[in-house]
């Protein structure tokens, strides 16, 4: 396995992790419990920011910009 793999792998994990932290801070019974789930959250939030930074600084996670014409029919049709 290389390191693109395994940035890949961190990636989607952690991307999972963020997901089950949403379901918690959402499905919480309490404003405690909520609580740790969303700082919980905004800690993986920020894991998966930096982790998608440094496989796009490599090259290894393209972003390709949207069209303006498509962002703007987007608009229209949720307007």
């Amino acid at each position: 396995m290389n390191d693109q793999q395994l940035m890949e792998n961190m990636l989607l994990l952690e991307k999972g992790v963020c997901d089950l932290y949403l379901h918690g801070t959402i499905e919480a019974y309490s404003d405690d419990v909520r609580g740790s789930f969303a700082t919980a959250l905004n800690s993986s939030l920020s894991m998966q920011d930096e982790i998608y930074s440094k496989m796009s600084e490599r090259g290894w996670y393209k972003n390709d910009q949207a069209e303006q014409d498509k962002v703007s029919q987007m608009k229209q049709q949720f307007s």
